[in-house]
């Protein structure tokens, strides 16, 4: 089994000879997240996840799922975690480096509902920002063995954009079934709207700019309702 990477500091690991097509983040000490959840699907996707669910499992697998976690690994948490014979021991390991004991883990799962809880939307932010803020949280809380159906994650996106996005969400939860509803489909409708009213507002600057101009080359009185005051008082004084 061998193993090359990157530039960027992925690793492109490989199974038996054969490349896997995942580019595999180098564990440091803030991607814990984003590390687990990459290297999950590629022993989902090549069969070898059992490995870190099971309690026996064969030599060969075991030995080749500890290959696969070891490359993505720097050396100081190589080395510690190399003490253990089972790629679940050594998954484990990791995962309460990362995280902590399972008090702490509580502990931060409650505060991940809670941030969740008390998120909303600025006026001023972008769905695709606002859903960066949602999707984090989401992952966060996965990596910590805690899963939201997709209606609450639906009904937490749908709650937290400002007012002027009523117009959409109102009808979103009037005539469609949340219950089956995907997160994806609920950003989808509302990022439709957004992008009617980002059309709307470009139009509306494009014609007081339009206004402005002619304001400064012909003057107030040849743009309609401008200047005609002025001019009615200079009738009445001749």
């Amino acid at each position: 089994m061998t193993g090359g990477s990157n530039q960027g500091g992925s690793k492109e690991i490989a199974v038996q000879g054969t490349a896997l097509p995942f580019q595999c983040p180098k564990l440091t000490k803030t991607n814990y997240t984003t590390w687990s959840i990459m290297i999950e699907t590629a022993l989902w996707e090549y069969g070898h996840w059992d490995v870190i669910t099971k309690d026996m499992v064969e030599e060969k697998k075991n030995y080749t799922t500890k290959g696969i976690i070891f490359q993505t690994l720097p050396e100081n948490v190589l080395l510690q975690v190399a003490k253990h014979q089972n790629a679940k021991e050594v998954w484990e390991s990791i995962k309460v480096r990362y995280i902590g004991v399972e008090r702490v883990q509580k502990a931060r799962l409650q505060t991940l509902r809670n941030e969740l809880e008390m998120l909303k939307m600025k006026d001023n932010e972008s769905i695709n920002d606002f859903l960066s803020k949602i999707s984090g949280i989401v992952a966060k809380l996965k990596s910590l063995g805690s899963t939201l159906e997709e209606e609450v994650i639906v009904r937490k996106f749908l709650n937290s954009v400002p007012k002027k996005y009523l117009p959409i969400v109102a009808p979103i939860e009037q005539y469609s079934d949340l219950e089956t509803m995907t997160f994806e489909e609920a950003v989808g409708k509302v990022k439709a709207y957004e992008e009617r009213l980002q059309s709307l507002e470009e139009k509306v600057k494009e014609q007081d700019q339009l206004m402005m101009a002619s304001e400064q080359k012909y003057g107030e009185s040849s743009v309609p309702g401008r200047g005609r005051g002025r001019n009615f008082e200079r009738g009445e004084r001749g």
